[in-house]
């Protein structure tokens, strides 16, 4: 059930399109909440109220084309346009349905039917908002393929469930912290059904989602991880005994226990792996830290050669500058006469103590942007080390949780959380005990 909907002005247009004769048959099956007893005379109704308001586009046009080969009959043609304008929120809204009969190019007859609906809310004089009517149309045409037993299209099948046999960490920790939509669940289940044709199948199509197949107190069921039941014909919207004729009796399938069972020990085998590929990061992570370390180090010496070769040879520079103002000969006779030597040699003193004073005021400077530099990529590499640390603890504790029993996994290598935090604890106190308590303060 194909279908495709779109806001419209232009109500002669849209009635001429409707009524137009290249279609094999043409009726007018219902004029809901509208004075006028012909298509035109409607739409030209809900055009004068829409005057009254900003509103151009004052239609909503819904056309609804079934896949070739069903048979819709016209009161099932009228509870999908119920259904739908009940999900657009257009439910109180007046209505117009015309059905078409076309000839395919194969020959064979066919039937289509289109539903505009008013969009001017003649009471408050405004125009009914539709946002997301995309997703919204897409809901319903997924649940017409359900009630119909019709095959949904690829199109329709919501690639975004993942096989939580493959979940990533992130995908894992957001399934674990997030609320199961129902609607969402609805979907898995719809989209399993309609893949599947028999049990083994739709169990293998569950599966593939995170749900075991199971026999439930009153039928066929589904259990998750968790242990949470879902009943099948509920989420796939279809009758108990719909469910049956195509699964059979639910007789011969798992319990719930040995459902959940299953379900809990398919995610533990996966976190086990997110679990190595942690300690793998972990590793890995530290080796990259040492190196940039080394880095780190091989720079800072680097700069510091610089700023000594920089500083020496600009006291050569200067001390040649202050052993030029020293005269010589007859000059320096008079310069040491008239005190002017003295003067001089003050002045060069004063400034060789500037500049040994400027040298080392720019090596502290230097100094203190390495420290700086070397405690943010200290802290940078302390704040990964331990979300890496507690990430693998999660995991460890997400397995322990759900083994069905509370031994251990003898092939998880428990993390060092505990002990690093011990440790930290324990080189504190130790240099609380050497420096004394004005450490602190």
């Amino acid at each position: 059930m194909i279908l495709h909907g779109n806001q419209r002005g232009g109500a002669n247009d849209m009635a001429l399109h409707l009524m137009k004769d290249e279609n094999e048959r043409v009726e007018v099956h219902e004029l809901r909440g509208f004075v006028s007893s012909n298509l035109a005379g409607a739409f030209q109704e809900s055009y004068a109220i829409s005057r009254g308001t900003n509103c151009k586009q004052h239609l909503f046009s819904l056309s609804i084309n079934p896949p070739k080969g069903a048979h819709i009959s016209t009161q099932e043609f009228v509870d999908a346009f119920d259904l739908a304008e009940i999900n657009l929120g257009l439910s109180k809204q007046p209505r117009a349905i015309v059905f078409h009969e076309k000839l395919g190019l194969d020959g064979e007859l066919r039937r289509h039917a289109h539903a505009v609906w008013c969009r001017i809310d003649a009471e408050n004089m405004k125009a009914v908002q539709l946002s997301f009517t995309h997703q919204k149309l897409r809901e319903v045409s997924r649940e017409l393929h359900i009630q119909h037993d019709l095959k949904i299209p690829s199109g329709l099948i919501n690639s975004k469930d993942s096989d939580p046999r493959n979940y990533t960490l992130a995908e894992w920790q957001q399934c674990k912290r997030a609320e199961k939509d129902p609607k969402q669940v609805k979907s898995v289940f719809q989209d399993a059904w309609s893949i599947s044709d028999t049990k083994a199948s739709f169990a293998n199509a569950l599966e593939e989602r995170g749900f075991i197949l199971a026999q439930g107190r009153r039928g066929h069921v589904a259990v998750d991880y968790k242990g949470e039941k879902y009943a099948v014909s509920r989420y796939v919207g279809i009758k108990a005994k719909q469910v049956r004729a195509r699964l059979g009796e639910a007789g011969g399938l798992p319990s719930i226990e040995q459902a959940q069972t299953k379900a809990a020990e398919q995610i533990v085998d996966r976190l086990k792996e997110l679990h190595d590929d942690q300690r793998q990061q972990e590793s890995a992570k530290k080796q990259h830290a040492e190196e940039q370390k080394k880095q780190t180090e091989s720079a800072h010496a680097h700069e510091e050669e610089k700023l000594n070769q920089i500083q020496n040879e600009r006291q050569i520079e200067e001390e040649n500058e202050r052993e030029a103002r020293i005269r010589t000969g007859w000059r320096g006779l008079l310069d040491r006469v008239t005190g002017r030597r003295k003067q001089t040699e003050a002045l060069n003193e004063i400034e060789a103590t500037n500049s040994q004073q400027k040298d080392k005021d720019e090596q502290r400077e230097m100094r203190e942007k390495q420290e700086i530099a070397d405690r943010n990529q200290q802290k940078k590499f302390e704040a990964e080390r331990l979300e890496n640390l507690m990430t693998t603890r999660e995991l460890e504790t997400d397995i322990e949780q759900l083994r069905p029993t509370a031994e251990p996994p003898p092939d998880i290598v428990q993390s060092d959380y505990a002990t690093e935090q011990r440790d930290q604890a324990n080189k504190a106190n130790e240099q609380y005990r050497d420096n004394g308590p004005e450490l602190y303060h």
